[in-house]
C-alpha cells in the first residue's frame, strides 16, 4: 500500500502543480509564460522523484508503468493498482483544481492545437523519447538515484517547452484524463490516451537498439510486484 499511496501523491504533486501553472497563467494574463509552465512540470516531476522513487519508483504517468511491465521490468499484475492510484491522484488534483477556479474552462487539459494527426504523432514521439530517458536512468522499475530526477525532469521540460504550444506535450494519460473530465473538455481525448501508451511500448525497442545484450529481455530481480 506504501507503494500505491506514493503514486497517489506524487500524481496528484504533479497534476496539481504542472496544471496550475496553466490556470494560474491564463487567470493572471500570462505572468507565468510558457518557459514557466514548462519549467513546472520539470521541476516537480524531478522533486517527486527524489521523493518517492526509492517507494514506488515515481512512475507518475499510467504510460511509463505499462512501459514498464513491456519492458519486463515489473510485473504485469502490479499495473492496475499503480494505475488506478495515478488516476485517482490526477482526479482528486483536478477537483480541487475546480473548486480553487470554478471559472477556469479548461483547467489545465491538454488540447491539439493544430490536426489530431499532428499532435498523434507528436505524442508518441515525445512519450517514447521521455521512456528511453527512463529506462536508461532507472534500476528495475524504480527511477531512483542521484541523476534520475534530473535526468527525467529535465527531459519532461524540454519537451513541454518546445511541443506544448503544439499539442500540449502532456505524455501522460492521468495528467491529460483528470482536467479532461473534470472541466468537460473532452474533444481530442483520444490522443492523449492512446499515444502516450504506445511511445512508452515503442521505447523498449529503442533501448534493446542501443543495449543489445538487453535490459528489456527479461524480469529484474528488483523489478517492482517481483
Amino acid at each position: 500500500m506504501n507503494k500505491l499511496a506514493a503514486e497517489f501523491f506524487g500524481t496528484f504533486g504533479l497534476v496539481f502543480a504542472g496544471t496550475g501553472a496553466i490556470v494560474v497563467n491564463s487567470l493572471s494574463h500570462g505572468s507565468i509564460t510558457h518557459p514557466g509552465i514548462a519549467l513546472t512540470f520539470g521541476l516537480v516531476v524531478l522533486a517527486m522523484i527524489y521523493t518517492f522513487g526509492d517507494i514506488s519508483g515515481a512512475h507518475l504517468n499510467p504510460a511509463v508503468t505499462v512501459g514498464f511491465a513491456f519492458s519486463k521490468r515489473m510485473a504485469w499484475s502490479a499495473v492496475p493498482g499503480y494505475c488506478l492510484s495515478q488516476f485517482a491522484g490526477a482526479f482528486t488534483a483536478s477537483a480541487l483544481m475546480k473548486v480553487l477556479f470554478p471559472g477556469d474552462r479548461t483547467l489545465g487539459a491538454t488540447l491539439p492545437a493544430g490536426s489530431e494527426t499532428q499532435s498523434f504523432i507528436l505524442e508518441l514521439v515525445l512519450t517514447c523519447f521521455l521512456m528511453l530517458v527512463v529506462l536508461n536512468v532507472s534500476t528495475g522499475a524504480k527511477e531512483k538515484g542521484i541523476t534520475a530526477g534530473v535526468a527525467i525532469g529535465s527531459v519532461i521540460g524540454l519537451e513541454a517547452m518546445f511541443a506544448g504550444p503544439i499539442c500540449g506535450a502532456s505524455m501522460n494519460p492521468a495528467r491529460s484524463l483528470a482536467p479532461a473530465i473534470i472541466s468537460g473538455s473532452t474533444q481530442h481525448l483520444w490522443i492523449y490516451m492512446v499515444a502516450p501508451v504506445l511511445g512508452t511500448c515503442l521505447a523498449k525497442f529503442a533501448c534493446l537498439a542501443v543495449r543489445p545484450e538487453g535490459c528489456c529481455n527479461r524480469q529484474s530481480s528488483t523489478s517492482l510486484g517481483s
